[in-house]
């Protein structure tokens, strides 16, 4: 911390580190205060104590005896006192007590000082090398015979933000004491100090309603809960820095050398019809949509509450994890989403779903172009270099009416997925597409401009039948090129291009986890602030996040959809579950039931996840199934 103003130690035994500490910042006006657990009479005994002692206080600082570290609160001296720095030197419970108890010892000293703690503080725990549990201890202990104070802290909503040597020649005159409780010394060579910060509380899923303009039409209907955090949040805004609006300047900076680019800024809603959705399927299956129900069609918005954005309005947000006497669990109708098993529609029906691609928007606006009806975005609006009809045609070397010119748009897209490693239920999709002359190859002069610009941050080119995929291990396409003959008997040809842009973020920065993409922590997008360049390898602010594992069984009913039990594990969980698998299935053969078995893994990159917060989760996920799928668990 830059503005160090307040430093507490607990735990100290002759306090010669609090001595080397305040020496260190006697040139400051930072305060420190000691503490010890034993009375004074029996810390004075302690070697060079005294001395010490007064050390501190000399200097204005405050020492304090019969401090349990693990109930601080108890300490009428530090009632009201809020600290920039806390730190806990090798902590033990005493004797030869074992790996549970000094557990508990870490566990309840991150409860209790975490009261203590300013917003941005931090908490600093030095081990010998092989207690902590992390990667950085080597050799490193069985992750069950550690200390496991990544998870401990979680407890207390704290992550591990940096790790590193303890540096016991920068502070000469400690002296490491009380290893089982006797004047000796720990060991302190290769000992790591751990340092701790607040993570960012969890939210709360929410049933956000929409009102929106579709095919003419004003019609509301709820966003699914699980995809409420998705929605909003401005990634690719013009003065953005998201590393996902990062990669889409690099892609349209590397296009924008060979040929014009216009992209609209206009907004579109999230809704689709089915006709719109039958007529040009982008290659997403049906079951792979979220279909949705309409609350209300055809009518005047008047609501006092409503906050327009351009053609789309929120009307509400209500949080699903109220208990039943705040808020009816909804039923599934309310709920606004459902799957179906196939594309075929009932032509009486009208039937909606959230947009799997932009591809249909794209191909309306281009089509609204061709008839005059659409204005697409200027140079200033696209933030990309436009060029004139004219100019491409030079570019082109050809005048007869085919120009190179690539319309494109860019936002949220939306996928009903199981829950895994690499699937998205939204990510931001860039598409482009241009009507070319096939005697100037437009494909392979996309391939070549992709190789150039992507090859070297580790995206291959797989040849495909009219086109050709850009893929990496382990996530899969990053997106593709595809083109299409006009089929009237010309030469020209339809190229389109489309980018998860997501996956190609979290690839080109060495993000671990694209969950990292939609955190909220500050942290996250403050080290994009500088706009580096593709290939700077991300930091992580939360280091080592433990995994949890937890079961869930039940017996399915009639109406069991798999997609839906992965919405809600989503909605459950917050998304703090990266994967899920089905280990078991049985069926009764009396009962004529059918019981499936699955394994929910847990972890987060974003949030403090700790046992205690992994089990809320998972619990509150068993009482979603009962109410909502109407399963029972066993």
């Amino acid at each position: 911390m830059s503005d160090l103003r307040s430093i507490l130690l607990v735990g100290e035994g002759n306090f010669s580190f609090s001595a080397a500490l305040t020496r260190f910042y006697s040139s400051t006006e930072t305060r420190v205060t000691a503490t010890c657990l034993q009375d004074k009479d029996a810390a004075l005994r302690q070697r060079q104590a005294a001395d010490n002692i007064q050390i501190v206080e000399g200097s204005g600082g405050a020492v304090l005896f019969e401090v349990d570290c693990t109930k601080l609160e108890e300490c009428a001296s530090l009632r009201g006192c809020v600290f920039d720095r806390i730190l806990f030197n090798f902590p033990h419970c005493g004797r030869k007590s074992g790996v549970k108890k000094n557990r508990q010892l870490l566990k309840d000293f991150f409860l209790s000082c975490v009261q203590f703690l300013a917003d941005e503080g931090e908490v600093h725990v030095s081990l010998c090398n092989g207690q902590g549990g992390t990667p950085v201890d080597q050799p490193r202990r069985e992750w069950f015979n550690s200390w496991q104070v990544v998870s401990m802290a979680a407890e207390a909503h704290l992550i591990l933000s940096d790790v590193h040597k303890f540096e016991s020649e920068k502070y000469q005159s400690y002296k490491c004491t009380g290893y089982r409780s006797q004047d000796k010394g720990f060991h302190l060579e290769n000992a790591l100090l751990h340092v701790f910060t607040r993570s960012l509380p969890y939210g709360s899923a929410q049933v956000i309603k929409l009102e929106e303009d579709v095919e003419g039409q004003r019609v509301q209907y709820n966003m699914p809960a699980e995809l409420s955090d998705f929605m909003f949040r401005e990634f690719l805004a013009s003065d953005s820095v998201h590393p996902v609006k990062l990669v889409q300047d690099l892609i349209l900076d590397g296009v924008t050398e060979r040929w014009p680019v216009s992209m609209t800024t206009a907004t579109h809603s999230f809704l689709l019809t089915a006709k719109q959705w039958e007529t040009n399927h982008c290659g997403v299956d049906g079951e792979q949509c979220y279909w949705i129900h309409l609350l209300q069609k055809g009518f005047n918005s008047d609501s006092s509450l409503a906050t327009e954005l351009d053609r789309l309005t929120l009307v509400d947000c209500q949080d699903t994890h109220k208990s039943p006497s705040e808020k009816p669990l909804r039923s599934k109708a309310a709920d606004g989403s459902r799957v179906l098993c196939s594309h075929s529609t009932d032509p009486d029906e009208d039937l909606y779903l959230l947009r799997p691609s932009l591809s249909p928007k794209l191909s309306e606006l281009h089509n609204n172009n061709q008839e005059g009806k659409m204005n697409w975005g200027s140079a200033t609006e696209a933030n990309v270099n436009y060029e004139s009809a004219t100019v491409c045609e030079k570019l082109s070397g050809r005048c007869n009416g085919v120009t190179c010119l690539l319309h494109g748009m860019s936002g949220l897209v939306f996928r009903n997925l199981p829950v895994n490693f690499w699937n998205m239920p939204a990510f931001h999709e860039l598409l482009l597409r241009g009507v070319f002359s096939s005697q100037l190859e437009p494909v392979k002069s996309f391939e070549q401009m992709f190789d150039r610009l992507l090859s070297p941050l580790g995206i291959s080119i797989v040849a495909e039948e009219g086109g050709f995929s850009l893929m990496t291990h382990p996530m899969g396409s990053v997106g593709k090129v595809l083109s299409r003959t006009s089929g009237d008997g010309a030469d020209d040809i339809t190229v389109t291009v489309s980018i998860n842009l997501d996956i190609l973020a979290v690839v080109l920065f060495s993000i671990p986890d694209w969950r990292l993409l939609w955190s909220h922590d500050p942290r996250f997008l403050k080290q994009f602030a500088v706009r580096p360049s593709p290939g700077t390898p991300y930091h992580a602010f939360s280091l080592f996040p433990e995994v949890f594992s937890f079961d869930v069984s039940f017996w399915i009913g009639s109406s069991w959809e798999e997609l839906r039990f992965h919405s809600l594990v989503r909605e459950a969980s917050l998304g703090t579950v990266e994967q899920v698998k089905l280990i078991d299935k049985f069926s009764h053969p009396d009962l004529s039931q059918t019981s499936y078995c699955y394994r929910l893994i847990y972890q987060s990159h974003t949030h403090a996840l700790s046992h205690t917060q992994a089990l809320k989760f998972h619990k509150n996920l068993e009482s979603l199934l009962s109410s909502r799928l109407q399963v029972t668990i066993r």
